[in-house]
């Protein structure tokens, strides 16, 4: 007998849903800061054993849409509720419990398991988390509620151990050693994306998008070139900074992680380009892999 399925995380921007599918897996897939909207794709990790085959999808935070990247985002978080065999609805002790209403009632008509995960436990108090629980357990009657600490690993195991036992019999989806659906340039996207949105404030590191121009390999070395593109002028002036100095510290800390990720000598190459409101163009949302319909 053989188990395989899709296991999507859902839930609001910054509860840790990439913090838990990393610890899930035991490999850094999805990038996770402490910044609101850093996963703007869907992306895929596979656990593979020889008896089964889990299939974690990592999800945009669920937000109401300000403009057509948002849009997209949320494309990709609603269509993580169709094809679901189990959902782990993330949450924690800090937001609201009414925060995005209408998304939540979607979750409810769902007829797979739903495992809702109360995380970041250690910021709060028992009798607090119980009243949460409770809360929770009113809006969503049918969903098992665990709590986590995604940053700490605790009661992770338990939740693997739980999708184990929910998985249905089904051959494998992919093959056996494949670790995820996205191809080694999507990780070098994020990899800088990552380092933009811890280094720089505001809206800046919002109005970035990555594209790998160049990646050439070999054996013990890779070469990369990799244009950041922003919506203004000023932006630009900003992600370069004076003399070069913040490229040059962002493109400095990415190689270093990209050596760690891939485990070969990275050259990597940066170059800032401007392109006009691009967050709200279907043309160039498509160019960079967005999902608009």
């Amino acid at each position: 007998m053989h188990k395989a399925g899709f296991v999507n995380i859902v839930g609001n921007p910054n509860v840790g849903k990439s913090t838990l599918m990393n610890a899930l897996l035991g490999d850094r897939i999805s990038i996770a800061t402490f910044k609101a909207q850093t996963t703007r794709h869907r992306i895929m990790g596979i656990y593979n054993t020889d008896e089964m085959q889990i299939v974690f999808s990592d999800t945009p935070g669920v937000l109401k849409p300000s403009y057509k990247l948002q849009e997209s985002m949320l494309n990709f978080s609603s269509s993580a509720l169709v094809d679901a065999d189990i959902l782990l609805y993330v949450t924690d002790v800090v937001e609201k419990i009414d925060k995005h209403d209408d998304f939540v009632g979607k979750v409810s008509k769902l007829e797979v398991p739903i495992l809702l995960l109360i995380n970041k436990i250690d910021l709060t108090e028992q009798r607090t988390l119980e009243n949460l629980a409770d809360a929770w357990r009113n809006l969503l009657p049918q969903a098992e509620i665990i709590p986590i600490s995604a940053a700490a690993k605790f009661n992770v195991d338990y939740v693997l151990r739980r999708v184990k036992e929910l998985l249905p019999e089904s051959p494998p989806y992919f093959g056996k050693d494949q670790w995820t659906d996205k191809p080694a340039r999507f990780f070098v996207t994020e990899i800088i994306r990552e380092k933009i949105l811890l280094y720089y404030d505001k809206e800046v590191p919002y109005a970035v998008e990555v594209v790998v121009e160049q990646f050439k390999e070999d054996s013990k070395k890779i070469h990369i070139q990799a244009v950041i593109y922003v919506e203004r002028e000023s932006q630009k002036g900003i992600i370069i900074g004076h003399q070069g100095k913040a490229l040059k510290k962002v493109a400095t800390e990415a190689r270093r992680e990209l050596e760690r990720f891939f485990g070969k000598t990275i050259y990597l190459e940066t170059f800032v380009k401007v392109d006009k409101d691009w967050r709200n163009s279907d043309k160039e949302l498509r160019n960079f892999g967005y999902q608009l319909d």
